[in-house]
């Protein structure tokens, strides 16, 4: 490790997530640390996951092990990209911008959503053009189109179709923080802020978040109550095949749906012409009866390998747990709360620190089983 971004200190990923917690608002780290209901498929998903093993043949030729990894055509330096999350300048300040400068810098993809506190826009001019872009489907066709054009005319390559938030998740947490719509400001959340001054101090220097790319569709002067009745008219979170059909007409780069947990979700996908699917459940924060991602992805990846490209996130954390799912049958994955983690302990180093931990546990994975390249993890998986 002897990366200039790496941090010593905090070798590992749950370092800097105990860190976080005691640098951030209590309220701002249950919101991105939460699942929904009881946690149940939360703690399913990395239960799960981490009960894959894998195989070392250490006998077999081998001389040195590659982490870069083809996708839509481009090849980024490791099979793992950040996740979309959103209002993350909430969980910590800028979040969104330190994240998607240290996507770019190491090579590896960003998801931008639609309800983070940078615009598309700012994240484009960062990434020049390399961000992905997550959609959440307006209900007024007028402002989708809107949103598609500008993210085509910034140069976004990738579109991301959200599919599993057809209602909110129910989180007993944000409720209990204000945090559910509409939000509310408590005394307790003031006292928080006033206890964590380093994110107090971010926020005032970056300003209050917002979400940055529905700007131009916001009324004036919207206070709490207002946002949550905007948020609630702007979004039609309910997808069918219609209405990807109709962004499959007019988006010319590569389309991908997320939040797939189905073999029926990825027939519809691969019908439907789409490029990608993420096996998701988005994070465990909206259906705590569901599957682990871990259990359709062995499924999809059985009956659908080639037909479409098959990617997933939710429940993981570490570099094995990269390992682990692309043995699987994963052909990339993406992670979310982990790289949080790092910006709330580590602020404008978090980012870099994180893939930095990423890479290095990835690499030790892959030259402990003698595999030469991310592909070759398949052949270590155990039946």
């Amino acid at each position: 490790m002897s990366q200039p971004a790496f941090d010593r200190r905090f070798p590992a990923i749950e370092d800097l997530r105990q860190r976080a917690r005691r640098r951030m608002p209590k309220f701002a780290f249950e919101y991105l640390d939460g699942g929904c209901n009881e946690d149940v498929n939360l703690d399913r998903n990395a239960r799960e996951l981490r009960e894959v093993t894998l195989i070392p043949e250490y006998l077999v030729p081998y001389s040195s092990s590659s982490l870069k990894t083809e996708l839509f055509g481009e090849v980024y330096d490791a099979p793992f990209g950040i996740a979309p999350i959103g209002l993350q300048g909430l969980i910590w300040p800028n979040a969104t911008e330190i994240l998607a400068r240290a996507a770019f810098e190491h090579n590896v993809p960003f998801i931008l959503s639609t309800v983070a506190t940078s615009s598309l826009e700012r994240v484009a001019e960062l990434t020049e053009g390399k961000a992905w872009f997550q959609l959440y489907h307006p209900a007024d066709l007028s402002h989708r189109d809107d949103i598609l054009k500008r993210a085509a005319d910034s140069g976004y390559k990738t579109l991301v179709l959200l599919c599993d938030v057809p209602t909110f998740g129910f989180r007993p947490r944000d409720i209990r923080n204000g945090l559910s719509m509409p939000p509310k400001m408590t005394l307790a959340n003031m006292v928080q802020i006033l206890l964590n001054p380093r994110w107090a101090l971010g926020t005032l220097k970056h300003g209050q978040p917002d979400f940055a790319t529905l700007k131009p569709y916001m009324p004036s002067n919207l206070n709490l109550k207002g946002l949550g009745a905007f948020m609630n008219q702007m979004f039609e979170g309910r997808l069918d095949r219609d209405k990807i059909a109709g962004i499959r007409d007019q988006w010319k780069g590569n389309l991908v749906l997320k939040g797939v947990a189905s073999e029926a979700d990825t027939r519809m996908a691969i019908e439907l012409g789409l490029d990608g699917i993420i096996v998701s459940n988005h994070g465990g924060r909206q259906l705590d009866a569901g599957e682990s991602t871990i259990k359709p992805l062995s499924r999809i990846v059985d009956n659908y390998k080639g037909q479409i490209r098959i990617m997933i996130d939710s429940g993981l954390r570490s570099g094995p747990d990269v390992a682990r799912a692309v043995a699987s049958g994963a052909e990339f994955t993406f992670l979310g709360r982990t790289f949080m983690y790092g910006v709330g302990a580590l602020g404008n180093k978090g980012g870099n620190h994180t893939v930095s931990i990423l890479k290095a546990q990835l690499q030790q994975v892959l030259e402990q089983l003698c595999c030469e390249d991310v592909s070759s993890l398949v052949d270590r998986l155990k039946a």
